[in-house]
């Protein structure tokens, strides 16, 4: 940049790296998103189409962007979260995103009338155990959010007004939530499809892959390093006693 008598306007911008020795979570929502579902015809409670895109799009980022050691998401956000040592674009907190590259391998039969625009935020945690704490927050906010929104469509598509079914749900617990599902629509929660329940997981790891055939034409195996897609629970223990190098602090 040249040298100038302008040049003090510089003074007034702020240094806006992020602190080291933290982990970070950049997490995307959705902005303006109900009228978006709305143009284009999204299923209510869930559109399986339009979340597998968003997992389509989080698979692309961990594939693109090593720093990113796992990702949660549901419904129309996604928290990537960074590992402790990164310095991804200098650790800088100014968020640049693009999504919807695959609209047409999930909507071959729907044009894209406008792009979706997300907020994004960017927050430090100084440890593993807080990242694990952040992630069971967002996992119990999609279970809570889906079995009501779960609930709220069945009555509305069962001929209730929506304000009926705001009513009838008001004060429930989960408990009465599942009851309604069961004794007014046959509908067992615990088998709604997990993606829809837990949210979905995506992070690396070992999977065994053929490589080659040998000469007598029998495959080749190895075991290699992929970004992988799930839907389970990350409240318990159980997943980072699997995965401990995920949260790995260095």
């Amino acid at each position: 940049m040249a040298n100038s008598k302008f040049e003090y306007v510089k003074d007034f911008e702020t240094d806006d790296r992020l602190p080291r020795c933290n982990w970070i979570v950049v997490r995307i929502d959705g902005c303006h998103f109900h009228q978006f579902s709305a143009d284009h015809a999204f299923e209510k409670p869930n559109d399986e189409n339009a979340l597998n895109l968003m997992n389509a799009c989080a698979v692309s980022m961990l594939e693109q962007f090593p720093d990113i050691v796992f990702a949660y998401g549901v419904s129309d956000e996604y928290s990537f979260v960074l590992k402790e040592a990164s310095q991804f674009y200098q650790r800088r907190a100014r968020l640049s995103h693009n999504e919807y590259f695959h609209w047409k391998e999930f909507f071959p039969h729907k044009d894209l009338k406008r792009p979706p625009f997300f907020d994004g935020r960017v927050v430090c945690y100084p440890r593993a155990k807080i990242i694990r704490d952040y992630l069971s927050w967002r996992q119990v906010d999609c279970h809570i959010n889906n079995q009501y929104n779960t609930c709220f469509w069945m009555l509305v598509k069962s001929g209730k007004t929506e304000r009926e079914a705001q009513e009838m749900l008001k004060g429930t617990l989960s408990k009465d939530k599942n009851e309604l599902l069961f004794q007014q629509f046959g509908v067992n929660y615990d088998k709604v499809p997990a993606m829809f329940r837990k949210g979905s997981c995506v992070y690396r790891d070992k999977v065994e892959e053929i490589v080659k055939f040998d000469e007598s034409r029998n495959p080749v195996r190895r075991i290699r390093k992929k970004v992988v897609l799930g839907h389970f629970d990350i409240i318990g223990p159980n997943f980072w006693h699997e995965h401990p190098e995920i949260l790995e602090e260095d």
